[in-house]
């Protein structure tokens, strides 16, 4: 009961669940950003970012010193090359490992008085927790810190709003567009090879978000519904909605073709645990032997990795198709 509880809030840390809605920049920064002319990637500044919560931040140098508050911004951040600047990151933080040897600022609830601590000019806040934190903002934009919301992504394109956003915060708008681009290139090599998937070849697939005796899985509207469809697969749980909690005679009776766990991080052995979970003998996907474990970080935070993410999604899936 413990190990899901942990593993849904750390879902709730990375954007697991529907929280504020994502907003774009203001047009001219976001004009800037998407531009291909020479001036792209020339760091301008004063900059005025319309942020996650609807308010325009004024960031009036580049810089120097940053603190992200969720795993995911952090991601995006050394993407951006931005490693040397990030001075504190938080507890959930272990991506890439330099992190590892950054300050900590607290878990889901942040350390104010480190922060300011820590002298930081820009403080990469997160949309999933903004309705929780506005005292907290409000202290370090006192303090004289920007505080900048980055939207809650809920699918691929509010991902490269987000890239984009950091990208402007920080004068690293031309790294931000390479990042996405990348990302898009790698994602259609994906969709490509998953046309080759006939409707009658296509899977069921159960994913198992934390593990019994407190089994939830991603219906719709979440970026694992989104990747099964990107790979051409079936979500058993699709008639739900966000991440639900699922009894075990439910699963049963939807009988997938595959079973993807991604609490590995947290839990030991969990294909085993599938495997022999009493009862579930029947199932087709523990029948073939048919389970995998994607690591959570892959598909859960709304970064960079979230194509490696579909990625190895897509070869546990259809390993004849997408394995090299």
């Amino acid at each position: 009961m413990k190990v899901s509880r942990y593993v849904l809030s750390l879902g709730l840390a990375a954007g697991l669940l529907a929280g504020c809605g994502a907003e774009e920049a203001a047009p001219e920064q976001e004009n800037n950003a998407n531009s291909s002319g020479e001036n792209q990637g020339a760091a301008a500044f004063p900059v005025t970012i319309k942020d996650a919560r609807g308010k325009e931040v004024v960031i009036e140098k580049e810089p120097e010193r940053i603190v992200s508050l969720i795993p995911s911004n952090t991601e995006i951040a050394y993407e951006l090359e931005l490693g040397e600047k990030i001075v504190g990151v938080t507890d959930n933080d272990n991506y890439p490992e330099d992190v590892l040897s950054k300050e900590k600022v607290g878990g889901m609830e942040y350390n104010v008085e480190k922060i300011i601590s820590l002298d930081a000019d820009l403080v990469l806040a997160h949309g999933s927790t903004a309705h929780t934190s506005k005292d907290g903002f409000e202290q370090l934009e006192q303090s004289g810190i920007d505080v900048l919301v980055v939207n809650d992504a809920k699918n691929f394109e509010e991902v490269y709003d987000s890239i984009e956003m950091i990208g402007q915060a920080t004068g690293q708008e031309e790294e931000a567009d390479e990042t996405v681009k990348e990302m898009q290139t790698d994602l259609a090599e994906v969709e490509e090879k998953a046309q080759a998937i006939k409707e009658e070849e296509k899977k069921s697939v159960f994913i198992e978000v934390s593990p019994a005796p407190e089994i939830y899985t991603s219906g719709s509207n979440t970026f694992m519904q989104e990747m099964l469809d990107i790979v051409q697969a079936e979500n058993v749980a699709a008639s739900e909605e966000g991440w639900v909690p699922m009894n075990e005679e439910a699963i049963i009776q939807m009988n997938p073709d595959v079973i993807i766990t991604t609490h590995g991080h947290y839990t030991e052995q969990p294909v085993e645990g599938v495997l022999n979970r009493e009862g579930w003998e029947t199932i087709t996907a523990v029948q073939n032997k048919d389970v995998h474990e994607v690591h959570s970080d892959l598909v859960n935070r709304t970064g960079p990795r979230l194509v490696e993410g579909v990625e190895e999604l897509a070869e546990a899936i259809y390993p004849d198709v997408f394995a090299e």
